[in-house]
């Protein structure tokens, strides 16, 4: 045993295929085991080696993914990043690969752009290694290090926050984070929250179209207004923002309310949307008027901006490991010192409703 992740690619694409796995290849903790066409050569191949984690793509001949997924983790579950193009109808189809048991999200690389494939190629590489700690089904070792590439922090969008945040209003922005295995346990978070919750503002690892179709989802799910964010929007009581996907999403105020600031840039901790970025925003902008919530996910982003939430007054929050599909996130946020409070995902919500009442 090399103690690689092993990965088997599963798409119909000869290009893609051989563009993924030069892509996963690039990292000394990744192995690429085999590539398959479609899910019947990849049952096939299946019966011969267990990969660690499966890219999927959603539409294939003989069966679709989706149908591959399900049967998948009902026989034998195994972490799966599901491969989809950027398009409005395949975002809402892969909500449905979510719910059946996806641990995440890539889009399918393009040809062309070096610094697009350089981007590209990071984020499959880090989802396949959220993956390969994912616990689907059964808990699966953590094998790997982290990747060596350089990463960027909040000061590439936001200058590091002033001393002195403002004092409390009667007004709280609640900030939340997620990456890996997030869209499901932030599905649980909202629906148990009341109409009238304090305005909420969410970074979810994923990419642009996809965010639409999330928020859309979550909106039918639950009994707060959730949409995508637009640059602008304001945070109100009983409405949740979602950051676009492929954009930072920035707090800021405005007079006597707070509202959203949607702006390119480079990726931050590996990511954009960033966390880091959604929160040191919050720090200089809302100090103790906000409370912070970080959740599963893989990596550290986030980590730095809730320790700087915390210093400028904020309450916050940390999802516990054993409700964390992967304790990345939260784990670092801890050990930065930023963290006032680790709670159970079932117990987030409550967390977010007595703070607001101490208010």
């Amino acid at each position: 045993m090399s103690g690689k992740i092993r990965v088997l690619i599963i798409d119909d694409s000869a290009s893609v295929r051989q563009t993924l796995t030069a892509v996963l290849s690039a990292d000394p903790d990744i192995e690429v085991i085999g590539a398959a066409s479609d899910p019947f050569m990849a049952a096939r191949k299946l019966r011969e080696e267990i990969p660690d984690v499966i890219t999927l793509d959603v539409e294939m001949p003989q069966m679709d993914g989706i149908t591959f997924l399900r049967k998948l983790m009902s026989q034998h579950p195994i972490p799966v990043v599901m491969c989809s193009s950027l398009t409005e109808t395949g975002s809402e189809t892969l909500m449905q690969a979510l719910e059946a048991g996806a641990v995440d999200i890539i889009l399918k690389p393009k040809i062309g752009a070096a610094d697009h494939l350089a981007e590209s190629g990071e984020r499959i590489r880090t989802a396949v290694k959220g993956a390969a700690r994912a616990r689907v089904g059964r808990l699966r070792p953590s094998r790997i290090s982290e990747g060596t590439t350089a990463k960027l922090t909040a000061d590439a969008v936001l200058p590091p926050p002033r001393a002195g945040a403002m004092a409390k209003t009667t007004e709280m922005v609640v900030c939340v984070g997620a990456s890996t295995g997030g869209t499901e346990a932030l599905r649980e978070l909202l629906e148990a929250l009341p109409a009238n919750s304090p305005g909420m503002v969410i970074v979810q690892h994923m990419p642009e179209k996809f965010t639409a179709a999330f928020a859309k989802r979550l909106n039918s799910l639950c009994e707060v207004e959730v949409k995508e964010a637009a640059d602008g929007d304001p945070v109100l009581r009983g409405h949740v923002l979602i950051a676009p996907g492929d954009k930072h999403m920035l707090l800021e105020r405005r007079g006597a309310r707070y509202e959203v600031s949607i702006r390119s840039g480079p990726l931050v901790s590996r990511h954009r949307p960033s966390v880091d970025v959604l929160f040191r925003s919050a720090a200089r902008s809302a100090g103790g008027n906000a409370m912070g919530v970080i959740m599963t996910g893989m990596g550290d982003d986030g980590a730095r901006g809730m320790n700087e939430m915390h210093q400028a007054g904020a309450y916050t929050v940390a999802q516990d490991e054993a409700s964390s599909v992967v304790f990345g996130m939260p784990k670092e946020a801890i050990a930065h010192g930023g963290v006032d409070k680790v709670v159970p995902l079932e117990q987030v919500a409550r967390e977010i409703l007595a703070a607001d009442r101490r208010r």
